[in-house]
């Protein structure tokens, strides 16, 4: 089955980059893989404050990530594969394409500006050396008023 990778968090560019690829999902009768990361906290010298830290930043992660898999089933049908992961998300976005053939494409959502996101600039740059198409999706993409599919 065609799997479409997103990374997501609180951003608007990120359910932007969700809307895009459930409705190829839903075209291609695919799926969605839903990757919420969380940043690794640097503070070492209080091992259990980090932990506890990174405990409740994966708590919210995995908060948003099930309250958006809930509205991506009512609005797609599609009820979405979920994964949170902490650490440097350029690692963890390489590793899981490297051990997940079935991912299609990676859909990332693109911040509005001069800066898109550090996902966006690294994984733009290295789309030639990718396992899977790349899409980019700007935060105010409308596919509905597009008139055009890719």
């Amino acid at each position: 089955m065609r799997t479409f990778l997103v990374v997501i968090d609180e951003s608007e560019e990120a359910r932007s980059a969700l809307r895009f690829a459930a409705r190829r999902a839903v075209s291609v009768d695919g799926a969605v893989h839903i990757l919420a990361l969380v940043a690794q906290q640097n503070v070492s010298a209080f091992g259990g404050v980090q932990a506890t830290i990174e405990q409740e930043a994966r708590d919210r992660a995995e908060m948003l990530a099930h309250g958006i898999a809930g509205n991506l089933l009512a609005e797609s049908g599609i009820m979405p594969t979920i994964s949170v992961k902490i650490g440097n998300g350029q690692k963890i976005v390489t590793e899981f394409l490297e051990n997940h053939s079935e991912v299609a494409a990676l859909v990332l959502g693109a911040a509005k500006g001069n800066n898109p996101g550090p996902l966006v600039t690294h994984f733009s740059s290295a789309a030639g050396t990718l396992p899977c198409p790349l899409y980019v999706i700007p935060t105010d993409y409308d596919e509905k008023s597009s008139d055009h599919t890719v």
